[in-house]
């Protein structure tokens, strides 16, 4: 990371919050928050965290010494856990006394401190944490939305360094603009839970954990399917954004489709049954018609043809359709020129290999949950055929990432 001149930096600053205003859904943006924070005070490593009712949650941890032990593409581990807010934690204090905190050596802090700070992360990973700066992510009216924390300063020779005071100008200028960004994906994340919240009435297979697994999923994918394309960053930016709700979308379609249909086990569906079920990829697209921003365009395209195969083949659906062709009162797809290869998008390719994954190696009303390595193998196996080869690829190059994301939103236990 290199270093920026003053000058510089407040440039970045402007620049970056017009960028962040943009941002839509709050996993990316928070992602977005803590990186563009580390490049601003040239920091080793960070995390940002969320408050979950009593408790602080790390959404994203990130460190470059470490990032730069891995092979090029690959990721750090996926992180989920969570801790009580008090006093004994650095993080925890930050919250409770809603003011930041600049801490020169972590292996220093006073004895009469309330806080201490807790070498076992730094021992499990070879690090060694010394310069920290954590600061909350408090809304106007004194709400707090979750926790900064910045690691290690470097000077432009790599040396660690403190927090100094123009650093911790930049970071609180920073902060606040990213506050204002985080007000507003809260609003549109609020929104989209409510719109889910019809399907998951609906449906009791479209609960939260599986949405959130299949969006986080599809993020996981793409972002490893850009980097064996070089897509350029900033297209990854606006893409990702879009994705990452859309693909929570997959299945809205379903809030209309019979109740007698739709609690019906699979296996035992008439072909008329089934054929009226294929229409909530066209009852999904419809709620986003007429498209008035990109990721409506993405929304339509991932409701709709998230079950259309790549090779064309006879089980996908709905092919090639125009929506007007489409009547919920009539409930059936008509029958069309199957749609395949490429001229699936790309968004649709990808949410079809979460969602079939996901599906596979959890429980429903009709099967018994697979085994994560039999889900995994069948991906594969229908690679070419079902699925696109390189989302497949992509899919299982970051195969350890997929399955700590299952780990972080198992399913709720059932009553």
């Amino acid at each position: 990371m290199s270093e920026l001149n003053h000058e510089d930096k407040l440039q970045r600053i402007i620049d970056i919050e017009r960028e962040l205003g943009e941002i839509q859904d709050v996993d990316v943006l928070l992602e977005r928050i803590l990186t563009e924070t580390r490049k601003i005070v040239n920091a080793d490593a960070g995390s940002i965290y969320v408050v979950e009712g009593d408790k602080l949650k790390i959404k994203y941890g990130q460190n470059d010494t470490h990032l730069k032990e891995l092979a090029p593409g690959e990721k750090l581990p996926y992180t989920s856990f969570s801790f009580p807010i008090n006093e004994k934690q650095i993080c925890g204090y930050v919250a409770i006394s809603g003011k930041p905190l600049n801490i020169k050596d972590c292996y220093k802090i006073s004895e009469s401190k309330p806080y201490k700070f807790n070498k076992n992360s730094d021992l499990t990973t070879d690090y060694r944490t010394k310069s920290m700066y954590t600061l909350p992510l408090k809304m106007a009216n004194g709400n707090l939305l979750g926790v900064l924390q910045i690691i290690n300063a470097k000077d432009a020779d790599g040396n660690i360094i403190a927090f100094d005071e123009n650093a911790e100008m930049l970071i609180a200028h920073f902060a606040s603009s990213a506050v204002q960004a985080l007000q507003h994906a809260y609003l549109t994340a609020n929104m989209v839970k409510r719109m889910l919240k019809m399907s998951e009435f609906r449906d009791p297979k479209e609960t939260y954990p599986h949405i959130e697994r299949v969006s986080s999923y599809s993020l996981e994918i793409y972002d490893r399917w850009a980097f064996n394309h070089n897509i350029p960053e900033a297209e990854i930016h606006r893409y990702r954004d879009n994705l990452k709700i859309a693909a929570k979308f997959h299945d809205v379609g379903k809030v209309g489709i019979s109740d007698v249909i739709l609690k019906k086990a699979f296996p035992r569906f008439t072909d008329e049954e089934r054929n009226i079920m294929k229409g909530h990829t066209c009852i999904g697209a419809q709620l986003f018609e007429p498209p008035e921003s990109l990721l409506d365009v993405m929304s339509q395209e991932v409701a709709l043809h998230h079950h259309d195969r790549w090779d064309g083949g006879a089980s996908g659906y709905p092919g090639k359709i125009s929506l007007s062709e489409f009547s919920v009162k009539d409930g059936i797809v008509p029958i069309t020129e199957p749609l395949s290869g490429k001229d699936i998008p790309l968004s649709a390719r990808i949410v079809a290999v979460a969602d079939v994954f996901d599906a596979l190696s959890h429980k429903r009303c009709y099967k018994e949950a697979w085994t994560i390595e039999d889900a995994f193998t069948e991906i594969l196996n229908n690679s070419g055929t079902q699925f696109d080869p390189e989302v497949v690829m992509a899919f299982m190059q970051v195969k350890d990432r997929i399955c700590s994301i299952q780990m972080a939103y198992p399913d709720e236990p059932e009553d």
